[in-house]
């Protein structure tokens, strides 16, 4: 089974490793949520509600899609960085990658259960 390596940016600047099975198929959203991110995902990963949405810190990904560039145009606060993670593959990243869930920004920094800020 291979394994991807990457790791979550917390608000207090503070970095949370993880490693996933990468063999199976699974969005960057799906292993968030797996690992008690507070990912919404309400629209169970159809680039249409933003609400999984990561800033991408370090590493190479895959380009975004035209359906992800049009939801995130319609965000009033997206960065240059702003991806949504259901359009992400675990295979489309790099080992080492970074990012920031956007949704912590929004819960006070709460970090996920089971995780040390």
């Amino acid at each position: 089974m291979a394994d991807k390596q990457f790791w979550v940016e917390l608000p207090d600047g503070s970095r949370t490793p993880h490693e996933v099975p990468s063999d199976m198929g699974l969005s960057l959203m799906e292993a968030l949520k797996a690992l008690d991110y507070p990912i919404e995902a309400t629209c169970g990963g159809m680039a249409l509600c933003a609400t999984c949405r990561i800033e991408w810190q370090d590493g190479n990904l895959s380009e975004p899609s035209d359906a992800e560039l049009d939801m995130l145009d319609t965000l009033p606060d997206v960065r240059s960085t702003s991806r949504l993670s259901c359009q992400i593959r675990l295979t489309d990243i790099s080992d080492g990658s970074t990012f920031r869930v956007h949704a912590l920004e929004w819960n006070q920094g709460n970090a996920p259960t089971g995780q040390q800020a």
